[in-house]
């Protein structure tokens, strides 16, 4: 299962880069354990945010072969 995921804002500064690709040999990954995954990290701080395919999910959502996976913190505007 081949997951590409990216990074934004003080998260992409925390792990180091922008984006990711995961090659998972797992049968069913939830967007949490994409993080874990891809960052070595098995805690994900509060407030991230995640988006699968452009869509706003929780972390137990499942995530299959060839989804985009995005985290990022909460958007504030002003």
């Amino acid at each position: 299962m081949k997951i590409n995921i990216n990074y934004f804002a003080s998260l992409r500064e925390a792990v180091g880069r922008g984006e990711d690709t995961i090659d998972s040999e797992e049968v069913s990954l939830t967007a949490k354990k994409v993080w874990t995954l891809a960052t070595g990290q098995e805690c994900l701080p509060d407030t991230v945010l995640v988006a699968v395919n452009q869509e706003y999910v929780d972390l137990d959502s499942v995530v299959v072969d060839g989804d985009d996976v995005a985290f990022f913190p909460p958007v504030t505007g002003g």
